[in-house]
């Protein structure tokens, strides 16, 4: 199995708990970017067929904003299957704490 991968059950309950609380959840208003480490983006994109990725919102059981990423074939659809080693990774740190540490772009203020 892949690196930083969670399962689909996992993903549907944070992209839930994203949905339910994306108006009133007390760190949405923070959150200002994803860190998102290279390997991991190359990990993904060298999956049989994928010629894009996509992401999706999430909130783990930590209370932490995620930010999932699957595998997209040419036709636009997403490939979730781990028997084939398409998997949904999991693998992204959210800003503020990895924000960028200077100036012009967003930072950790």
């Amino acid at each position: 199995m892949a690196k930083n991968t969670i399962t689909l059950d996992t993903a549907q309950e944070w992209a839930e708990r994203w949905k339910k609380k994306k108006g009133d959840y007390v760190g949405h208003h923070k959150l200002k970017a994803f860190l998102i480490p290279g390997i991991d983006v190359t990990q993904v994109m060298s999956e049989c067929g994928v010629t894009n990725v996509r992401a999706y919102l999430g909130v783990d059981e930590d209370h932490v904003e995620k930010l999932m990423i699957v595998g997209v074939d040419a036709d636009g659809n997403d490939m979730i299957d781990e028997s084939k080693g398409f998997y949904i990774y999991d693998f992204s740190e959210p800003c503020p704490s990895t924000c960028n540490k200077k100036a012009p772009f967003i930072s950790g203020e």
